[in-house]
């Protein structure tokens, strides 16, 4: 008998129950219980039935046998949760700042068990001869349902369920009577979805070169030897960082272990999921948020049996319930999209460090643009760090020119296309080469703002611009607000109240425009809506049914296009103007990303980079293409402002209804911080969040920064502690640790 009493983490998401209750163990489940169970309990005066995880079995009572309520049963309609997960849930808690219930609920991104999918068979009982005889009986009682149903059983011994209801229009009953007379049988299969819909591709296998076999042998002896660290891979786009990851991967499965690559968005699902398909057909799945609730849960089942040893996905498939994870690749490292913006804001590159330590795996990063987290402590010795410094196909990587729109203006052009640009399309569509016009941009126009008086039109419950749309309706992208386009500026009557257009599909126009017969594609979140959306637009652009392809960020990460031969970059400083310590690093990862994928194959490439500020380092820099010049330049940059990586920030979000009651209990906080820490802690703040309002919640900041990341988790643990003794507190708190977004 294992345990008499159970402490248990119910599913409420509120502070005030953010800790495990103890439970009495039934007899009936006593040696049933395990950690991480779901299970059914009574809570509360009303005893209200919960759900809750069972966090511990022990025999150590906490309070008087007669005060502790019995658990009513385990949930068999929940998913089961390894202790593992329990564990990282409470380091995540601890890390990042949230309740236990929700980093649980984070971990466990699929909990509730959903219906098995059944394929269904009707195959033929009797022998053929009996079975042609009741076909004659049937025949001559003009039972023609039964008789349309027996002849073709006889015809091909087995039919799909469906087939028989469907094009053969026979009854669920009809079927049943055959079964019943001992004529047919029904048989009847469970089996998993699977959202991998590929057909096996005959590809020739890529030898590896010196640089790449050299990497893969370094890193599986660690593997190999059990001592696996982080690995950080810095190549140049086209390097052939895949074939890298491939082969480790099949280094790990066969030696039995299991594998999880990360990526940071579903628009590189495709291509990738391809190649890796391709190597190791029916071991891989992918994970992310097109599939259906079912879909998902069933990955993890095939995973947790052992059906499938590779799972693809963004974030989320990082929480793969492997039981033997061997390695963990996370691909274009550097993206932003790897921080949760939702507590807790975990990152996914040191999480994947903490789930890798718990089953002794290692973990790879790639990137041509490391993020300098990564990039400093593979400096510092951190982690290991590879270079891989030539294109796979020998290739150069493409020549780059940068564009003065300044002096563009000057000169009389008002396009939207410099010069250069212009000139090189025209090359590419004549010679009939691919070409990538890059915008980080949505929407038909950008903001709306008066020529007379410089009045922005703005939302009533954000304080963010909003945007022109094609059907003439001006839209908040943070809370959905819509109104009509105005014709006149309602703050001082001019009719000179326009948008500024800088759209994708402005730009499709233009294009469409200059060149009528160019055949132009447009991907952007507007384009992409459907579920197989991504995939038919990078579809038809590999299979050169484009000669253009127009997007947004999800066009120039990662995909691999040999045709492209100009990527135009439009408006490439827009991204330098947002106020965060980050904005060049995001710049130069951008440019450089976007650069680089012109020249991929056989054919030179060329990029045009049009810019407003033309001698910035890192528009400078990624039209080098150097990544450690600017990295020594941005690291001085962040060592004298105390910035990630050189010392850590924590920013404490207020969010509150009243704008009096939010600016208050943040000047609290901020004032008790202060006065708990020496000189060493730096406290900035409170101040009005930059985007102070979204759908009329006002929102306040507190950034701290030290050089010691525990240091800042002993500072949210003192503002948690703070935040329990204010009673009737409406004011939400949120954690975020080293923000990749300003607020």
């Amino acid at each position: 008998m294992r345990g008499k009493y159970a402490n248990i983490i119910v599913d409420i998401s509120h502070e005030k129950v953010d800790r495990p209750f103890q439970y009495r163990i039934p007899p009936h489940l006593q040696g049933k219980l395990e950690e991480g169970m779901a299970v059914t309990i009574p809570f509360g005066k009303g005893n209200k039935e919960l759900a809750g995880y069972v966090m511990e079995v022990t025999d150590q009572a906490e309070y008087a046998e007669d005060k502790l309520k019995d658990i009513l049963d385990i949930r068999v309609g929940d998913m089961p949760v390894e202790a593992d997960f329990i564990r990282l849930a409470a380091w995540m808690k601890r890390n990042y700042g949230s309740t236990m219930i929700t980093a649980l609920k984070t971990v466990l991104p699929v909990r509730q068990k959903k219906k098995t999918q059944e394929k269904r068979t009707v195959t033929l009982k009797l022998p053929v001869e009996e079975a042609k005889e009741q076909l004659a009986f049937y025949e001559k009682k003009h039972q023609t349902a039964r008789a349309r149903l027996l002849k073709e059983l006889i015809g091909q011994q087995e039919l799909s369920y469906e087939l028989i209801t469907g094009k053969l229009h026979v009854t669920t009953k009809t079927i049943q009577a055959l079964a019943e007379a001992g004529i047919c049988q029904i048989r009847t299969e469970s089996f998993y979805r699977d959202p991998v819909r590929l057909e096996k591709q005959e590809t020739l296998r890529k030898r590896l070169s010196a640089v790449q076999q050299d990497i893969v042998e370094k890193i599986s002896a660690d593997l190999q030897a059990k001592k696996p660290g982080v690995h950080l891979i810095h190549g140049i786009t086209g390097s052939g960082k895949t074939e890298v990851y491939l082969a480790l991967i099949e280094r790990v499965l066969k030696n039995g272990k299991q594998a999880i690559v990360l990526i940071p968005e579903i628009a590189l699902t495709y291509q990738t999921l391809i190649r890796f398909f391709n190597r190791f057909p029916g071991r891989v799945s992918v994970m992310n948020s097109r599939l259906s609730a079912g879909e998902k849960y069933d990955q993890f089942e095939r995973a947790k049996s052992g059906e499938i040893d590779v799972m693809i996905g963004p974030r989320s498939a990082l929480f793969t319930p492997f039981p033997k994870l061997g390695l963990i690749i996370i691909d274009e490292e550097h993206e932003n999209s790897y921080k949760s913006e939702s507590m807790p804001k975990y990152h996914a590159r040191e999480t994947a460090v903490q789930i890798a330590s718990c089953h002794a795996a290692g973990v790879v990063l790639g990137s041509a643009t490391p993020s300098l987290e990564s990039y400093y402590r593979a400096k510092n010795g951190e982690y290991f760090l590879y270079e891989m410094k030539e294109r796979l196909t020998g290739g150069c990587l493409p020549t780059v020119y940068t564009v003065d729109l300044r002096q563009e203006l000057k000169e009389g052009n008002r396009s939207i296309f410099s010069r250069k640009l212009q000139e090189l399309l025209t090359e590419r569509l004549n010679r009939g080469e691919q070409s990538i016009l890059f915008l980080n941009r949505r929407g038909y126009a950008g903001f709306i703002s008066c020529r007379s008086c410089g009045y922005v039109m703005k939302c009533p419950h954000c304080d963010v611009s909003l945007s022109e749309h094609r059907n003439g309706t001006l839209v908040c992208h943070y809370c959905g607000y819509e109104q009509p386009k105005v014709s006149v500026c309602p703050q001082c009557g001019s009719k000179y109240i326009l948008g500024f257009r800088a759209g994708t599909e402005q730009i499709e126009e233009q294009v469409k425009k200059m060149y009528p017969k160019a055949r132009v594609l447009r991907m952007d979140a507007d384009t992409t809506r459907s579920k197989d959306g991504y995939e038919q637009i990078l579809s038809a652009f590999a299979n050169r049914e484009a000669d253009v392809l127009i997007g947004t960020q999800m066009i120039v990460k990662g995909h691999d296009f040999p045709d492209v031969t100009l990527v135009g970059i439009l408006a490439a400083d827009l991204s330098l103007s947002v106020g965060d310590y980050r904005a060049s690093e995001r710049t130069f990862e951008l440019l450089t990303q976007a650069a680089g994928r012109a020249g991929r194959g056989n054919k030179p490439g060329e990029v045009v980079i049009q810019t407003y500020q033309p001698e910035h380092y890192s528009v400078q820099y990624a039209a080098k293409q150097d990544y450690e010049g600017f990295y020594e330049e941005e690291i001085l940059y962040r060592e004298m402002m105390q910035y990630p990586p050189a010392a850590h920030m924590l920013a404490i979000q207020i969010a509150a209804l009243a704008e009096e009651g939010g600016r208050g209990l943040a000047e609290r906080l901020a004032e008790a911080i202060r006065k708990s820490q020496d000189g060493s802690v730096r406290v900035i703040g409170p101040a009005p969040a930059a985007i102070g309002k979204i759908n009329d919640i006002y929102r306040f900041v507190i950034y701290i920064k030290h050089r010691e990341y525990d240091r800042l988790v002993e500072i949210k643990d003192f503002t948690e502690e703070l935040l329990n003794g204010i009673e009737n507190r409406k004011e939400t708190v949120y954690f975020d640790f080293d923000p990749v977004n300003a607020y």
